[in-house]
């Protein structure tokens, strides 16, 4: 039976690994596409059908490139920042349930690696490691804007932290578990979590978008005002795994919100699946449609809006989710 249960975990760890990197590369020709559809452009056309092998070009491109170590850099750091990104990004995956369970040859498959009772905790503060990324990179370039990046994602990523923990923790008190399973069960029972929820929804919807480095809180890799970023010294595979890092994110934090707010994959039926990868697919959609119709804020305005606005909204939420439950 330990077998068993080890070789299914290897199993899911590789599916995971294999098909979210591919998506992580896929994001990037969808996001072009989007991004063209609404700026009156054709995006990728001439790879392949509808531009689709221009993925595996670009992906063949970096695999290929030059790995360049500039001189001056911190040796070590350097080299490990954007493995510390993409590795944090797949580590959260442990703990989403992907698809309800289903038999395959009669035996049972659970699509979630370790349905551990601290699950929004974990994948929360895995994220949150996932800081050192961009942080370490930036610091150990030797490049002051490099530099300047890393601080404002350190900045941006410690900040909205407090917003998303606080804006999680009324739903909490609601479902009493830190599981997303449990999550997904109470709201078959009872009701999307959005309805007697909505403000902690928005506030963790907003947070997400921060906590990715999205548009409009680009402000990790700003390119018109700081070239790339913490990713300036970067190429090839190296500079890769910061943006596989970061679509992933975008995908795994597509897959939470509907899991905690919008009734996750409901009774565990065929069509609850295909619910929840609908939503997953709108709220990655909509992280590409904010990106064609917004422009960036700036840092001050971003951090007004997190201690200012946002925090305390998430604080009086949590007081009048306790009081209404007492």
């Amino acid at each position: 039976m330990e077998t068993a249960y080890l070789i299914e975990t290897i199993v899911k760890i590789v599916v995971i690994l294999l098909v979210f990197s591919a998506l992580a590369g896929l994001g990037t020709y969808f996001e072009r596409k989007v991004l063209a559809f609404m700026q009156r452009r054709l995006g990728p056309m001439y790879v392949g059908p509808f531009g689709l092998l221009q993925v595996a070009a670009d992906g063949i491109k970096l695999f290929t490139k030059e790995d360049i170590i500039p001189s001056g850099v911190v040796g070590r750091i350097f080299k490990i920042a954007p493995v510390i990104t993409a590795a944090t990004a797949f580590m959260a995956a442990a703990a989403i349930p992907f698809l309800p369970s289903f038999e395959i040859f009669g035996y049972k498959v659970n699509p979630i690696v370790s349905d551990i009772n601290i699950g929004i905790l974990y994948i929360l503060g895995v994220m949150g490691v996932g800081l050192y990324g961009p942080l370490l990179g930036g610091m150990a370039s030797a490049n002051k804007f490099s530099l300047i990046s890393a601080a404002r994602s350190a900045a941006v990523f410690i900040s909205y932290e407090v917003v998303t923990g606080l804006s999680i923790l009324a739903p909490i008190m609601m479902v009493g578990s830190l599981s997303l399973i449990d999550f997904n069960n109470y709201q078959a029972e009872h009701g999307w979590i959005v309805w007697s929820q909505p403000v902690a929804f928005i506030l963790f919807w907003i947070a997400a978008f921060a906590e990715t480095g999205r548009t409009p809180f680009h402000l990790v890799a700003n390119d018109h005002e700081i070239i790339d970023g913490f990713g300036t010294e970067y190429s090839g595979m190296r500079w890769g795994l910061f943006f596989i890092g970061e679509y992933a994110n975008m995908f795994f934090i597509s897959f939470v919100i509907p899991l905690l707010f919008l009734g996750g994959f409901g009774d565990g039926s065929l069509w609850g699946a295909l619910a929840l990868l609908g939503k997953m697919s709108f709220f990655f959609f909509f992280f590409l449609w904010t990106r064609a119709a917004w422009p960036d804020v700036r840092p001050d305005q971003l951090m007004w809006l997190c201690w200012k606005v946002l925090m305390p909204i998430a604080v009086i939420n949590i007081v009048i989710t306790g009081l209404v439950m007492m």
